[in-house]
This record gives structure tokens, C-alpha cells and sequence, in this order.
């Protein structure tokens, strides 16, 4: 496309970029999604499955959802001194 309308290609993916707070809202609803499944007991397979995901995708969705979680509570408690 750059070549076609004569333009550089960081500049065709400014214009069709999806914008940051877009993909964070998707990228944290489907965190949440993943551990909801996981909550109710099903095995990584299945919320694949129902996600329509690769079964990895899952591991890290979890994985990321449980790193997160985690530095929620650092933050939120108090540092002793």
C-alpha cells in the first residue's frame, strides 16, 4: 500500500493501526474472559475451544491475567519501613 499511494510504510500503520486504549480494552476483556472459563473448572482445551483460540494463547492469557493480578496487590499494599 505504501508504494501504491507513495508514502512510507510507518505511515500506513499509523492509518490502519487500531488505537492503543481500543486494543488494551480487547486485550484486558479477553484476560478476563479466559479466567471467568477457568474459574468454572474448564481445562485449558476447552476455553480454547470456546474462545476459538490456540490452546498457548490461553496459557498466556492466564498468565498474564495471574502477573497482572499480582502486581495489583504489590501496589495496593502498604510498604513497611
Amino acid at each position: 500500500m505504501a508504494a501504491e499511494y507513495g508514502v512510507h510504510p510507518v505511515t500506513i500503520r499509523r492509518i490502519i493501526a487500531e488505537p492503543r486504549g481500543d486494543f488494551l480494552a480487547r486485550a484486558k476483556a479477553r484476560r478476563e474472559r479466559a479466567v471467568e472459563l477457568r474459574a468454572t473448572g474448564l481445562k485449558h482445551r476447552e476455553i480454547a475451544a470456546e474462545m476459538d483460540v490456540p490452546i498457548g494463547t490461553v496459557g498466556r492469557l492466564l498468565h498474564e491475567a495471574r502477573k497482572l493480578a499480582e502486581a495489583q496487590v504489590v501496589v495496593e499494599q502498604p510498604q513497611a519501613s
